[in-house]
């Protein structure tokens, strides 16, 4: 029998088996930084950790139960929230958290194949320009529930596409649109967003329009659940600075580690979506949902129902789905450059992942000083000049996982949040230093320090002052105050006893 080697059959296969294939590969690659790095290095995540370890503790904890109350609430932001019970189960909290967080963009990427299978019957280099919006600031940051409801509305647009026609459709999605929602609100709008551009440009005029704005129908079952009282608190706002602050997400729509490339990445593709509307080689059938959402960034306040960067999160998924509307005939090599794009984004987020947990797992070093239920007041210091997403803001979190502590790093704002502070308390951002480089960092009137335990402070540089009664008892290689730094961060724990030698 004649076998053919298999890399020569992939070299002979078809195009569309070809790019399906590729798409499939790189798809699975978007997990790399999560699985290089033991600690993921979004911003947000130790405080999401944090409460999932709270929440599955079920105050079995005396120091945990001393510390929080934690009142579940079917809302619209719970995607993770539900599916940590089953891998933390499997995993454990930490490792199931991490797991999932590397699950998201691999969903995430195929998703994007789906969606662009569904509407064109192949997989073109458009999904590949695209994919290199999985790993998005929202996803840099660690807005986990948002970006596993983003992949399921994309799933679900393919899903819609595919059953176009099918008598039950309408019903299917009514469960559909309800997981979404649950998922993240703001997924949920996506989803409408998309649905509703789809049916549009399937009317084909403006007279249809309101036919178009009622087939999504299915999707306004969380209306229900929202009028019953159970769609989050805390109403919205622009925030302050509106335009400069607008303008500034712009800016940030690709932010990862590089101020330079991130933002000459936003400029190419934008002038790449220009260029294809222009030569008329965009699909509406997503382009239209695209330049909605796009629109919607300005539009849309900033906080709603008490989150943030609920305009922001526009912004990537816009340019995301405009990537993916693109509709040219792209050249056969065009399915081995396109990727680079991505790649070349990966990498420098896998390397930088690499790098930063390695030293989380140095600085995690301190809690070994921290006695069991402990109130413990972090503060980490980000430069206001910095481009790079601060990896390390919320570490002060890993005190509740590894010491059942309490500290005032956590997202547990009343009415807000299902996370709470039995006995009130300082909370987020309130460990939170915005300074300019080389600034005196002066921590002896730090509010959230008083009457606390200990003191964790991480930084690029040594305080120049503790509060008064504290002691150092930990701290990095750099010495506890006054010896410099020449990279990464200095870090010192203080038990706040007896007064601190600062020289």
């Amino acid at each position: 029998m004649n076998r053919e080697n298999p890399i020569t059959a992939a070299r002979h296969a078809p195009p569309d088996r070809q790019a399906f294939w590729l798409g499939m590969v790189l798809a699975v690659a978007a997990c790399l930084p999560v699985l290089v790095a033991r600690y993921p290095q979004m911003s947000d995540y130790p405080a999401h950790l944090a409460r999932y370890y709270v929440m599955l503790d079920g105050g079995r904890s005396p120091g945990l139960s001393h510390w929080y109350v934690f009142q579940w609430e079917w809302t619209g932001n719970v995607g993770v929230d539900m599916l940590i019970r089953p891998f933390a189960a499997i995993f454990g909290v930490e490792q199931g958290a991490r797991v999932i967080a590397g699950l998201i963009p691999v969903l995430t990427g195929f998703a994007l194949l789906a969606v662009e299978k569904s509407l064109r019957g192949r997989v073109t280099a458009s999904s590949f320009v695209a994919f290199a919006f999985i790993w998005s600031p929202m996803m840099l940051i660690g807005l986990l529930n948002f970006t596993l409801g983003l992949a399921l509305a994309l799933f679900a647009l393919a899903l819609w596409v595919r059953l176009d026609g099918w008598r039950w459709r309408a019903w299917l999605f009514l469960p559909i649109g309800l997981i979404v929602w649950l998922c993240h609100v703001s997924a949920w709008g996506v989803l409408g967003v998309l649905l509703f551009g789809y049916e549009w440009h399937r009317q084909g005029n403006w007279r249809d329009l309101w036919r178009a704005c009622f087939t999504p129908w299915p999707l306004l079952l969380p209306l229900v659940v929202m009028l019953l009282g159970h769609g989050g608190n805390g109403g919205f706002s622009y925030g302050d600075f509106m335009w400069e602050y607008k303008r500034g997400i712009w800016e940030h729509g690709m932010r990862d580690s590089s101020a330079l490339l991130d933002m000459t990445s936003v400029r190419v593709v934008g002038l790449l979506l220009v260029v294809a509307v222009i030569v008329r080689k965009f699909d509406w059938r997503l382009g239209a949902a695209a330049v909605i959402m796009l629109a919607l960034s300005i539009a849309m306040p900033r906080h709603i129902s008490g989150g943030d960067y609920a305009d922001f999160r526009m912004i990537s998924t816009g340019l995301m789905v405009g990537c993916l509307a693109i509709d040219w005939s792209w050249p056969r090599w065009a399915l081995w450059i396109t990727p680079l794009f991505y790649l070349g984004r990966l990498a420098i987020t896998t390397l930088s992942w690499q790098t930063d947990s390695a030293e989380t797992a140095q600085l995690l070093q301190a809690l070994d000083h921290v006695s069991y239920g402990a109130n413990v007041a972090s503060v980490v210091v980000v430069p206001v000049e910095g481009w790079r997403l601060d990896h390390f803001e919320h570490i002060g979190c890993y005190a509740v996982l590894r010491r059942d502590a309490m500290v005032n790093a956590n997202f547990a704002l009343p009415h807000v949040h299902m996370l709470h502070l039995r006995h009130g308390g300082f909370t987020d951002p309130s460990h939170r230093l915005r300074l300019p480089l080389n600034t005196p960092v002066d921590l002896s009137h730090f509010a959230p320090a008083q009457g606390v335990d200990y003191l964790w402070y991480v930084g690029a540089q040594p305080p120049v002052s503790l509060p008064p009664g504290a002691v150092v008892i930990w701290h990095t290689q750099a010495g506890p105050v006054g010896d410099g730094m020449t990279g990464g961060q200095y870090s010192l724990l203080a038990r706040l006893a007896k007064p601190a030698r600062l020289d």
